[in-house]
């Protein structure tokens, strides 16, 4: 009885090294992506700070105003979600912690004792004003920035840092209010971007099953891993822009989409985790030495992928995705697994991982969870 074939040995190398190509693909569209979406805050920060530090220079006379470029850039950061509340909690723990290093260090020197005493301080005097724990963070890092730095960083007197410090805070809040921005814009297109990573991966295995190609299984099942960073940012951003809608009177009227789209986040996250298992089943029924027809499994899941890829223009444009609940629905209906795979129960499985897909995608469109659930075939 002769040996089963082995694989040659440079496949191993070979397959590590598409992985290692894909994962380094999808990690590049990803950062271009972040780029994108941050170059303009980025922007908008660096004029800030440069402004700040003019005053403080020019217009205060401070040889070296060092805490008014900090206290802008730290306070606007590089994300466009930028609500008024953050950039003032930050402004004002910065401006909190500077002003009473400032006022401790010229009574009690620096040393190890000083850096404890001026932290409790600042952030018990954080906290006794305000809830936020941005504020009482920062209070804290600047009061013992300053008690750390040489006296001789000091300008403009006993109080020159934390006029900075005042100087780089409005600045920042000036920007802050003087460029609103749309609070959905960003979470729609992480949404739309998150969504299109789900629709395409659907793309690629839906491929992979048609032409019976495990390599081209493997390649979906790489990019779906990597995947997982543009899902968190979603979720992590929706909610951010939801807690400033709940926050902002301008932007509360668009609180409902906000909720929204962060229980979208949460679906979608569940629809790639199982178009992740999904994945590595395909992978498993097309490596195993028995032939499965995988046909018709592949075209149902063709017509999946299709509706994903309409769910992500819904969510990039903002429109009500009705007519991707339609097309999901009937995707839904056609997902039995005894008319797709009548006598191959491995088929089947795949089937039955496909139906849960279908619906974590159906309830992110906005359907009614019993409803989609009733739209499978009863089993």
């Amino acid at each position: 009885m002769g040996a089963a074939p082995t694989r040659p040995a440079t496949d191993a190398p070979r397959g590590g090294l598409r992985e290692l190509r894909l994962v380094a693909r999808a990690r590049w569209r990803q950062g271009i992506d972040r780029v994108r979406a941050a170059w303009f805050p980025i922007l908008q920060a660096s004029v800030a700070a440069g402004i700040a530090f003019g005053i403080g220079r020019y217009v205060l006379d401070h040889p070296y105003p060092f805490f008014a470029p900090v206290c802008a850039w730290i306070a606007l950061g590089f994300s466009a979600d930028r609500s008024l509340r953050r950039v003032a909690e930050i402004a004002v723990g910065v401006a909190i912690g500077v002003g009473l290093g400032d006022a401790l260090v010229h009574v009690i020197g620096t040393g190890l004792w000083q850096v404890a005493l001026v932290l409790f301080v600042a952030a018990t005097a954080a906290r006794l004003l305000d809830r936020g724990a941005l504020l009482t963070t920062q209070a804290g890092v600047q009061a013992m920035i300053i008690v750390g730095l040489p006296s001789i960083a000091a300008t403009g007197g006993p109080l020159g840092r934390w006029t900075d410090a005042l100087v780089g805070g409005a600045v920042a809040f000036a920007v802050a209010v003087l460029t609103p921005s749309d609070p959905r814009r960003h979470p729609r297109e992480l949404a739309s971007r998150a969504t299109q990573e789900v629709a395409d991966v659907l793309g690629e295995l839906a491929h992979a099953l048609a032409t019976q190609s495990p390599a081209d299984a493997e390649d979906a099942l790489v990019r779906a891993r990597a995947s997982q960073p543009r899902l968190d940012e979603w979720r992590e951003t929706a909610t951010n822009a939801r807690e400033l809608a709940r926050l902002s009177p301008a932007a509360r009227r668009h609180r409902g989409e906000l909720v929204r789209l962060v229980g979208a986040s949460v679906q979608l996250d569940r629809a790639m985790r199982n178009t992740r298992v999904m994945t590595r089943r395909g992978l498993a029924l097309l490596e195993a030495p028995t032939a499965h027809d995988l046909v018709a499994a592949g075209q149902r899941l063709e017509a999946t992928a299709a509706a994903a890829d309409d769910l992500a223009s819904a969510f990039a444009s903002g429109r009500d995705a009705a007519r991707v609940r339609e097309a999901l629905l009937r995707s839904a209906a056609a997902l039995d697994p005894f008319t797709i795979a009548p006598d191959d129960w491995q088929v089947q499985s795949l089937v039955l991982l496909h139906r849960s897909l279908v619906v974590d995608l159906l309830e992110a469109a906005g359907e009614d969870p019993a409803r989609a659930r009733a739209a499978l075939p009863d089993l």
